[in-house]
């Protein structure tokens, strides 16, 4: 566990190299919550609520939306392992006693915690600006959906990137598929109850809504029940297999020469 700890401490020191970056990045996710923050403020001027939702609940939803996609989806990871296996530096990994996959999982954590820490920041500067009336009610079922979400996604996201041991050149197009699908299906845009019932129906047995939607809406109250909890484990055990089948197939085909 050491090296693992070792590796998160030098992970945290170099979040500080590309500052601008990140604050960059931020700045997006900050004018996101904005654009739909002022859009719904304008639907609930004239009713109290809109799709089972109260403006409590919904501005609730928005902010917090910021937050959980600071801890679930800041994956620096998805970005460099594709590159890593491409060019042959996975080679440096493979000759190490460190595992690959908890190495990258360790930065990811590192890449959280800073996440997080802006979001707080973040969301008590909009909140002080704003005065919105807020509705949350944290529980049980929300951290354990937190846990299994950044699981998930860290799993899905390897998962996708691992094309790279077959399709080098395709990797960075596969990948941003996947993150728009992300985008729309997680939740992150909007609560996906909003969608025809079928519809939403249908993305249950996708591991998307596990990422943002069902933990947020079990922080602002709506009914998010131990089902749903044991789905989001069971997507996790899918997608473990899963990666664990695929990586050990990629690195069999894997040169070690780079492209």
């Amino acid at each position: 566990m050491r090296k693992y700890f070792t590796v998160f401490a030098i992970d945290w020191q170099n979040q500080f190299i590309y500052r601008l970056n990140f604050i960059l990045w931020r700045f997006r996710n900050v004018l996101r919550v904005l654009m739909t923050y002022y859009l719904w403020i304008s639907i609930f001027s004239s009713q109290t609520s809109v799709f089972g939702y109260t403006k409590e609940q919904m501005i609730a939803y928005l902010l917090l939306a910021l937050f959980i996609s600071s801890l679930v989806t800041s994956s620096p990871s998805n970005d460099n392992v594709g590159g890593e296996v491409s060019n042959g530096t996975l080679n440096n990994f493979l000759v190490k006693p460190i595992g690959y996959l908890r190495y990258w999982f360790t930065r990811d954590l590192s890449s959280k915690l800073i996440n997080i820490i802006f979001a707080v920041g973040e969301i008590s500067l909009l909140y002080i600006i704003f005065r919105p009336s807020l509705y949350v009610s944290p529980n049980l079922i929300s951290l354990l959906l937190l846990v299994s979400a950044v699981i998930i996604y860290f799993l899905l996201g390897k998962l996708a990137i691992s094309i790279v041991f077959w399709a080098p050149e395709n990797t960075w197009g596969f990948m941003f598929t996947i993150l728009v699908l992300m985008e729309m299906f997680t939740g992150l845009i909007f609560p996906l109850d909003l969608l025809p019932h079928w519809a939403f129906s249908t993305l249950q047995f996708t591991p998307f809504p596990y990422l943002i939607y069902f933990p947020l809406a079990s922080i602002i109250g709506k009914p998010v029940d131990l089902r749903i909890l044991l789905q989001s484990f069971v997507w996790m055990g899918i997608l473990y297999y899963l990666l664990k089948k695929v990586w050990a197939k990629g690195l069999k085909t894997y040169s070690a020469s780079g492209i």
